[in-house]
């Protein structure tokens, strides 16, 4: 179980970490080709969601498979985790996503 948990942690915070990261480089890459930084920096959000959850959770197939062969032979445990470990880094491509559009956005307005 513990090991399970850390897993989710770190596929939270890898989905977190490479929209975050790739909005800053988009950023400082725009600011350094004379470009609006807070437009790419949305577009680049927006874009690079999905690819930082197939990258929490692998970047193959994989996880997929697990999914398929242990839910149809009644196995359901190895299925919810790894479906469990999809909601944990959707969690935080999105809250990158929000995080990196309020900072963009200029906050919550009053």
């Amino acid at each position: 179980m513990r090991e399970f948990v850390t897993n989710l942690a770190i596929d939270f915070l890898v989905a977190f970490g490479i929209v975050l990261g790739a909005c800053m480089l988009a950023g400082i890459g725009s600011v350094l080709t004379l470009q609006a930084p807070s437009y790419k920096m949305l577009d680049i959000a927006g874009r690079i969601k999905i690819w930082a959850m197939v990258a929490a959770v692998g970047g193959t197939i994989d996880p997929i498979r697990v999914i398929e062969t242990n839910f149809l032979e009644g196995h359901l445990s190895p299925a919810f985790k790894q479906i469990m470990y999809f909601v944990a880094a959707f969690a935080g491509a999105h809250i990158g996503t929000v995080l990196v559009k309020w900072i963009c956005e200029g906050g919550v307005e009053p």
